[in-house]
This record gives structure tokens, sequence and C-alpha cells, in this order.
């Protein structure tokens, strides 16, 4: 029930990304993902639903052809199967609630 930050490890997925798993179970994840100014989050789809807060930075957002700049605070709203990705404007990290889990992250 208590996930602490000090007990999770980042994996570098490259090119400038890094991906923290923070907490999961049940039919839920929540993963921290931090950018380096100018990475990208390629295009892609899943059969996931998915929440994305940004927690700093900003971002160049791609979903389901609209595109719009984010910054902190903001969240965005993915539905399952829909195509999206992102450029990183400025340094920053987002927070990704999936549903279900993303098993791919946990193997």
């Amino acid at each position: 029930m208590f996930c602490f930050r000090e007990m999770t490890t980042v994996e570098d997925t490259g090119n400038g990304v890094r991906r923290r798993i923070l907490a999961h179970g049940g039919k839920m994840m929540a993963v921290e993902v931090s950018f380096d100014t100018g990475a990208v989050g390629p295009m892609h789809s899943h059969p996931h639903e998915q929440l994305t807060c940004v927690l700093s930075g900003r971002f160049r957002f791609t979903i389901d052809g609209e595109t719009y700049d984010v910054a902190t605070g903001d969240t965005l709203y993915k539905k399952p199967h829909v195509l999206h990705g992102c450029v990183c404007l400025e340094a920053g990290a987002l927070l990704d609630t999936f549903t279900p889990q993303r098993e791919d992250f946990l193997r």
C-alpha cells in the first residue's frame, strides 16, 4: 500500500528519456517519465487508458491528430488504441497513470 521513491529504480529507455515505475497492482500503474530537452516520446498506441500529468517542464503532445503545447500542471487523457506522442520543449517529467497495468513495463 505504500510505495517509497527511494525503493524504486530508474530505467534509461534511451535518447534522453528515463522511466521510474512508482507503484502498480490490481489494474493500475503509476510511472514517472523524465525527459531531457529535445527528447521524443515516439508516436505509439496501446490498449491501456492513460492519464498524463505534467509534473515539470514543457512538452508538445500529439493525441489522435491534435497537437498542443502543455506545461506544469496540465493533464492529458488518452483513450485506448489512440495514437499519441510528444517532444520535450523544456526538460521535465510526466506522471503517467495506466489502467490496466503496463505488463510490458514489468518485464
